[in-house]
């Protein structure tokens, strides 16, 4: 059961679970979006195919707030606000290792599509985001991401690049057991409504999970 936050007749704002793909892929699971427009079906009775916007995305193994438009003009203003850069997105992360206190990280990642992965390289696009540590112990730093571009895999590789990968980071973390799960999460999320204007903020508490919960 999707855990939803917000509902209403142009928004349906939720906690992506871990480990869900938010749309179909190659593996075949169910995903989220097909997920959420069982829901809205069977909620309001809808015959036929419903309407459910993508505006933005969350990778597989993360979880946190995400926003999902019920129109597809409530979809494209979400969107335009993405690209004014109204849209943020606040993620709360473990790195390994004593990071340094605050940074803004800027490079170019480029992304392989044969093995889903993504380098740092002068041929990809720009990537920029802003850290804050919170907290450090046993060797792990809390840290709190304001997310300026959305770029695949952003926040996992510009911090493995610079030798503070994420605990449990499968993909960039040669340490990480087959057990542990990514220390990523999308705590934060703002925007305007694209009806009323309103601003809207949404913010969840960190998952109760190691090593999340050694910062408490």
């Amino acid at each position: 059961m999707i855990n939803v936050i917000y509902e209403d007749n142009h928004l349906l704002v939720v906690d992506k679970p871990i480990n869900i793909p938010v749309q179909a892929d190659s593996s075949k699971d169910v995903d989220l979006l097909t997920m959420l427009k069982q829901y809205v079906k069977n909620k309001y009775k809808k015959m036929g195919n419903v309407y459910l916007g993508l505006v933005h995305r969350l990778d597989r193994p993360v979880g946190g707030v995400m926003v999902f438009a019920k129109t597809s003009k409530c979809a494209s203003r979400l969107s335009k606000q993405i690209k004014d850069g109204d849209f943020k997105k606040i993620y709360y992360a473990v790195v390994e290792g004593n990071i340094f206190e605050k940074g803004l990280l800027k490079d170019k990642l480029l992304k392989n599509s044969k093995t889903n992965t993504v380098n740092v390289d002068e041929n990809g696009k720009d990537a920029k985001l802003y850290f804050e540590r919170i907290e450090c112990a046993d060797n792990l730093s809390l840290i709190k991401i304001n997310l300026y571009t959305g770029r695949s895999h952003q926040i996992r590789v510009q911090f493995s690049s610079r030798g503070y990968p994420l605990y449990g980071d499968h993909k960039y973390n040669k340490n990480c057991n087959d057990k542990s799960q990514i220390a990523l999460f999308a705590k934060e999320l703002s925007f305007y409504h694209p009806i009323t204007k309103e601003k809207q903020v949404f913010i969840l508490d960190l998952p109760d999970r190691y090593p999340f919960n050694i910062f408490k």
